[in-house]
């Protein structure tokens, strides 16, 4: 076993599958901020696509609800049987900020509706950092050959970049992001994508993830064991009763 502090991670398993925010990195976002609307309105204006911060702030919740619901009726016309009751759509959110500015006659370049996207994301972000030990526990758990994954339900045009500046993205044999493949933790679709691409056994394969919902329930779903993680970042009052394993971060890092 490999002992971080109150954590103690077992180290019978080949595989050990994570999720980002909330169980290796903590990250505080507001995206309801007037300031947020403000500049980014002004950074639209920049390019004659003029908002009032208001105006952007409503276009932009209506576009990601109308996307959101399309791709969920889609998954659900589509889906075969073992999906038949799981549509967890996961949009593209440089789609959506493409068409904030072709709303308004704007015909944006993509490279431009991906730095509109990020500079929402910097302006709504208060923090993001690494958990203490968390590169520590991801080097011991590479020097001691195992394979590290990553399932994070989230946009690589945020991610990605994070990850950079957190430094922690070398100690992954593969990393998955929800935004690539339109579709979202719990969904059995993206945990089944891990497995096949990665070729897992789930028997020899460990999840750690903060969120009972998204993360135990759906690693309980293909029948994979997993290491619940109570952090700052938990939705309040959760439990994970189906976890193999917990540690509480609350006391661990004095949250």
């Amino acid at each position: 076993m490999y002992i971080l502090e109150e954590a103690v991670l077992p180290m019978n398993y080949e595989n050990y599958v994570f999720d980002l925010y909330g169980t290796l990195v903590d990250i505080h976002t507001e995206e309801d901020l007037d300031l947020v609307w403000e500049k980014l309105s002004l950074f639209y204006g920049y390019y004659d696509a003029h908002y009032t911060p208001e105006e952007l702030k409503q276009e932009y919740q209506n576009l990601v609800k109308g996307k959101e619901a399309e791709m969920k009726q889609e998954m659900l016309d589509t889906s075969v049987e073992r999906y038949a009751h799981e549509a967890f759509p996961e949009l593209e959110i440089t789609d959506v900020f493409q068409k904030l500015f072709e709303k308004k006659g704007v015909q944006a370049e993509r490279e431009l509706s991906v730095h509109a996207g990020q500079f929402f994301r910097v302006l709504s972000t208060d923090y993001v950092r690494v958990y203490d030990g968390t590169r520590q526990m991801l080097s011991a758990l590479k020097n001691a050959g195992k394979h590290v994954y990553l399932l994070s339900n989230a946009q690589r045009i945020f991610t990605e970049y994070e990850m950079h500046v957190l430094d922690i993205a070398k100690y992954f044999d593969t990393i998955l992001i929800s935004s690539d493949y339109g579709t979202k933790k719990p969904d059995r679709r993206f945990f089944d994508l891990l497995t096949e691409k990665c070729g897992l056994d789930v028997k020899q394969s460990l999840f750690i993830g903060n969120d009972s919902r998204t993360d135990i329930a759906g690693a309980k779903a293909i029948g994979m064991d997993s290491f619940y993680v109570c952090s700052n970042i938990s939705p309040h009052n959760d439990a994970a009763p189906d976890a193999k394993y917990q540690v509480n971060h609350f006391q661990k890092w004095g949250y």
